[in-house]
């Protein structure tokens, strides 16, 4: 999946799929990729704007749905 860079002192870069409403996210401290389901694109589009993407990805997608680390 293609991922932009985002300006977050947590996270490096997201990227979503709409047709499978799958996010994916690069965090910085373990440079960990991983993916998150059933991510409608409301969601997606909120954290993108959010003022604070890593405290809006810590309230809202981290412990809402189900999440895989990619190898």
């Amino acid at each position: 999946m293609k991922r932009i860079p985002v300006n977050s002192s947590a996270i490096v870069s997201i990227g979503y799929d709409a047709a499978k409403e799958l996010l994916e996210v690069e965090f910085v401290d373990h440079g960990g990729i991983y993916q998150y389901y059933d991510v409608v694109k409301a969601e997606y589009e909120e954290l993108m704007r959010a003022g604070s993407i890593g405290a809006y990805f810590n309230q809202y997608i981290k412990f809402q749905h189900e999440e895989y680390k990619v190898d």
